[in-house]
């Protein structure tokens, strides 16, 4: 496989895999916390602060796609972000936002991957 056919894969896959994450994770953070609001439309609108990092996330995600560089390094320091704050200053250890962590991480370092296999 040449260069640009492995940058096309690592690029698509991560865009894939970035907006499905990052869509699924809205729609949860922004639904999940409603019902303590009183729910319906109230609910959802005041709980929208919590969607507020995977919409960061979302626009990060289309970044990448424009300016494949910039997108990642500011998608792996979301992801080291992420990963000091929920995992490691977090009291007890939980599997799910470390696995979350790391598919952000994974997802930045492809859409570098893309680039640099593009430049070099």
């Amino acid at each position: 496989m040449d260069k640009l056919k492995i940058a096309n894969i690592s690029r698509n896959f991560a865009l894939i895999i970035g907006i499905s994450i990052g869509v699924m994770a809205f729609i949860f953070a922004l639904l999940s916390g409603s019902e303590s609001y009183g729910g319906g439309l109230m609910g959802i609108i005041k709980n929208s602060p919590n969607a507020l990092p995977w919409l960061l996330f979302l626009i990060l995600i289309y970044m990448a796609w424009k300016w494949e560089l910039l997108g990642g390094i500011l998608i792996n320091a979301l992801g080291v972000f992420f990963l000091f704050f929920f995992v490691i200053f977090s009291h007890q250890f939980f599997l799910v936002p470390f696995i979350l962590v790391l598919i952000i991480l994974s997802i930045g370092s492809l859409f570098l991957l893309s680039w640099f296999l593009r430049k070099v």
